[in-house]
């Protein structure tokens, strides 16, 4: 079972060994460095290539070396090598972000001016929105990381995923962002597991959490029509609610300025298709333009 070394993304995988393990099927774990480990000093978008923190687990996997990897779900690439599946999804963490600072301060409250980290475009993009008059820096680094630049007096606040806080049972003073103005990333909060086709497949299927993959699904219908990668400032949030999804996706210019959305609930019944025509949509709205022109920014910086 192959995982990134960081203490989040071992302590994700630690809970699907576990989980398998009670089912009778023995794991050993195998710790792989990853491209977005090594390269630290620059924001994600200044890296090139998509899948920063999963290709060369892909690569071990496909070579055989790896049979199952656990992955934060929101670094996982729409497209996917051959041979290669998400065979279960856990249940859902939460899927929001927090705003975390020494007082717990609430957006509104963080003085005119005052600096706030995040490494996420769709983050910056979205705090430009509702406070343009704060400075947005790029914050990298685990989790330990970041939460050590704060406390360095660096940032006023960082923005961080509450899931992640809370797996590793951390408990810094924070204010949650509002989901209807901070729309999560896809797949935020869920954990995924990928398998080699086959045996392995099948013997991690039974830890499937139906409604997270559900949910997840919508969520990255929505990502590979945009286009979504680590530049483009987009979210895609699907809630199962009996038997209908709501879902809700916009995509944002980089300032913030412009973003277009959709809000709308389909059936659970048929959630890919529904998925798709929401996708639709949002191209017809000119997410994908915007996306588009979000990239063109971002190689020219």
């Amino acid at each position: 079972m192959g995982s990134r070394g960081s203490p989040l993304a071992l302590r994700q995988t630690e809970t699907v060994i576990s989980l398998v393990e009670a089912r009778g099927i023995e794991a050993e774990l195998q710790i792989v460095k990853t491209k977005g480990d090594h390269v630290l000093d620059r924001p994600l978008h200044q890296v090139s290539g998509r899948g920063l923190f999963v290709r060369e687990i892909d690569d071990r996997m496909v070579a055989g070396n790896i049979d199952v990897a656990v992955h934060s779900m929101k670094d996982l690439p729409t497209k996917r090598p051959e041979g290669l599946v998400i065979a279960a999804t856990l249940p859902r963490d939460s899927p929001l972000d927090v705003l975390v600072s020494d007082d717990g301060a609430a957006l509104e409250d963080i003085e005119e001016g005052a600096v706030v980290g995040t490494c996420s475009m769709r983050r910056a993009s979205q705090l430009r929105r509702a406070r343009p008059d704060l400075v947005i820096e790029s914050l990298r680094g685990n989790l330990e990381t970041r939460l050590r630049k704060l406390k360095e007096g660096n940032y006023r606040a960082i923005v961080l995923a509450e899931a992640g806080i809370q797996r590793m049972g951390y408990h810094p003073k924070y204010s949650v962002l509002d989901p209807e103005k901070f729309v999560p990333s896809a797949n935020q909060g869920a954990i995924a597991v990928v398998a080699t086709k086959g045996r392995a497949e099948e013997r991690v299927r039974p830890i499937d959490h139906l409604p997270t993959r559900m949910e997840t699904e919508c969520e990255r219908v929505i990502l590979e029509a945009i286009g979504g990668s680590c530049v483009v400032p987009m979210a895609a949030y699907a809630r199962l609610e009996g038997d209908e999804l709501r879902v809700l996706a916009e995509v944002l210019s980089l300032d913030g300025t412009r973003f277009v959305r959709v809000d709308k609930r389909i059936s659970a019944a048929d959630h890919l298709s529904g998925a798709k025509k929401l996708s639709r949509e949002l191209v017809e709205m000119g997410g994908r333009d915007l996306a588009e022109e979000a990239v063109r920014e971002v190689a020219k910086s």
